[in-house]
């Protein structure tokens, strides 16, 4: 895999490889402050910025941006800032599919997508698998499967999770799932990763536990 051209710093470190990321914070503040230098980065070299909250949070989110000196609204026109719901990601169409929303993932990464010599610094919040919505519960698997596809890129994928609305449990099997991750606003490369392979086999079998 090559490596970029410049470092890119996020929460304290530097990511050199192992893109995908999972952030665990327990307020909103928290998460800006930790996030927030890695998206100033991004925007300063010309990066592109793909964000993805929910709708509800949409205006504010644009209104953090923009007091960090941000012109999101040329930022927006240039296609430097895509900014997308849940509803346009996530759960189109009133549910999850995860094998439709890891072609999205590919589709954001696409070289073709982003600026001659920069990369695409994806940020998303994940609270939309709280939702009573079909599927949703695949999340740990989607999450598992991205670690087929991401090795393909250097581009910073972050998944976001509220401690203070996800249970132990879920939390523990996210954390399995990202190979990098950042706990009390630090970034480390993470003991608990399991590889995809084993990781779904582990989640197989809970599967036919249960049945």
């Amino acid at each position: 895999m090559p490596e970029t051209m410049e470092p890119v710093r996020l929460a304290g470190s530097v990511l050199h490889r192992n893109y995908h990321v999972c952030a665990f914070f327990h307020s909103r503040a928290e998460e800006y402050r930790v996030l927030m230098p890695f998206i100033r980065e991004g925007f300063q070299r010309g990066d592109r910025a793909f964000h993805i909250v929910d709708s509800k949070d949409r205006a504010d989110h644009l209104r953090q941006l923009a007091a960090e000196g941000i012109d999101v609204v040329d930022a927006e026109e240039r296609g430097q800032l895509d900014l997308c719901t849940w509803d346009q990601t996530y759960i189109s169409g009133g549910h999850f599919d995860q094998y439709r929303m890891i072609d999205k993932i590919l589709e954001i990464l696409d070289p073709a997508n982003r600026p001659p010599g920069g990369i695409t610094r994806g940020i998303a919040r994940m609270e939309w698998a709280l939702e009573d919505l079909p599927d949703v519960h695949d999340i740990v698997e989607y999450e598992t499967r991205l670690n087929y596809v991401l090795p393909d890129f250097h581009d910073p994928v972050i998944c976001t999770y509220d401690l203070a609305r996800f249970d132990a449990r879920v939390v523990m099997d996210i954390m399995r799932t990202h190979p990098m991750v950042i706990i009390g606003g630090i970034l480390q490369e993470n003991p608990f990763f399991v590889p995809p392979g084993e990781m779904l086999r582990e989640l197989e079998e809970r599967k036919a536990d249960r049945s």
